[in-house]
């Protein structure tokens, strides 16, 4: 009946969620190289549209911790309106979102010492590197074989360029696709983007200069190669930077575990029976901020190994937790080395740690999955709720 009325009530609302949780962004972005990756996912499919979330995650480009969210909106579709699209400007169609997530990132982590906005294919948009954000910069996966300014053709100006580098790169499994070490040719090039003809925002540039990385599979497997070509503003000149711009493409891995943990892996939003449209928004923008939490303790799990400082437990719980998280780690460790928490008091590593173990992980086998975490997060959250409970009875 509680979260009935919580998911009812017209004074909560999915805005004033996530403008709380980007604050705590905000915090932890100070000093930091970040990187703003954006994306969209359905909620709800309805033959063709439905209910879509669209949010902007924030991670740190030194060390992938998650930092938290920047933005979140939801989309409404519906089938049969994509004809007359490209007769609107980009302010009037649902593309404006990959504008508005890279305004979004560019302020709430205005403290950062660097923002690289990251995003997909669908994100191909003239206005959004004409548009960027002052001080922000934007990686993003072609989509669209675009004309130059000289006459070219964007993908023909790739294909004739030579190979200046080879690497081997780590791609991670997803669903249909085992991890593996993909062999690849490297290839980059300053080039400049003539606008296209298409309804744009009057007064945008005629031109946008930008680099053209193109990574492709020098020695592809069977059914199936890797091909991006990725066009970014930040500057690339050598070999090692443009393919530590294709290491940061990579990152973007990270908002599809988040999409994955909110769906099949952890808290099934899809299976949600709630029909009316704004309580499930609002259900979904709270499962999307406990999602980042669970990838926050997933991705602490293994601590630092010396590389880089612990991130403080803070990331994730109040400072108020600290207790009950101790004296949740002195009942459950064991007595051998492998059954004891290996992280410092403090730490997001040590709250993971007990919260894998709350969620049925032994310490022996394997490494806590998103759902193990979430099982143990839910069980932290209950007896937090019990002993809150407690204490005011006995304050009575």
């Amino acid at each position: 009946m509680r979260l009935t009325r919580f998911l009812r009530n017209a004074s909560v609302t999915p805005a004033e969620m996530i403008a709380v949780a980007a604050i705590r962004t905000a915090e932890r972005c100070a000093g930091r190289r970040v990187l703003a990756i954006q994306d969209t996912t359905v909620i709800r499919s309805e033959g063709g549209g439905g209910l879509y979330l669209h949010p902007v995650l924030v991670v740190d480009a030194d060390d992938n911790a998650i930092l938290g969210l920047a933005d979140a909106c939801f989309l409404s579709r519906h089938a049969g309106q994509s004809q007359a699209r490209r007769n609107k400007p980009v302010g009037a169609k649902q593309s404006q979102r990959w504008l508005d997530g890279a305004q979004a990132a560019s302020e709430v982590c205005a403290q950062a010492s660097e923002i690289t906005v990251i995003a997909d294919r669908e994100s191909d948009i003239f206005a959004a590197f004409a548009q960027c954000p002052q001080g922000t910069e934007l990686l993003i996966r072609a989509a669209q074989d675009r004309c130059l300014e000289d006459g070219g053709k964007l993908f023909a100006r790739a294909d004739g360029l030579a190979v200046m580098g080879r690497a081997g790169l780590d791609l991670p499994a997803r669903p249909g696709r085992k991890a593996r070490q993909a062999q690849v040719e490297i290839r980059f090039t300053a080039i400049t983007l003539a606008r296209p003809r298409n309804a744009l925002p009057e007064g945008l540039t005629e031109t946008v200069t930008l680099w053209l990385v193109d990574v492709r599979d020098s020695s592809p497997p069977p059914g199936g190669t890797l091909h991006w070509r990725l066009l970014t503003t930040h500057r690339i000149e050598t070999v090692a930077q443009a393919f530590a711009v294709v290491d940061l493409y990579r990152r973007r891995w990270a908002i599809e575990q988040l999409f994955r943990t909110m769906k099949s892996q952890g808290f099934d939003i899809e299976g949600v029976l709630v029909e009316d449209q704004a309580p499930l928004q609002r259900l979904a923008m709270a499962t999307l901020i406990a999602a980042v939490t669970v990838q926050q303790l997933v991705h602490a799990r293994d601590g630092s190994h010396g590389l880089v400082p612990l991130r403080p437990v803070l990331d994730a719980f109040e400072a108020e937790d600290a207790p009950l998280l101790e004296a949740f780690c002195k009942k459950l460790e064991g007595k051998t080395a492998r059954q004891k928490n290996p992280h410092p008091k403090g730490s997001l590593a040590y709250a993971a740690w007990v919260c894998a173990r709350l969620g049925g992980w032994t310490g022996y086998y394997g490494k806590p999955g998103p759902l193990v975490m979430l099982n143990g997060w839910i069980e932290f959250q209950s007896v937090k709720r019990g002993v809150a409970c407690l204490s005011s009875l006995q304050n009575v």
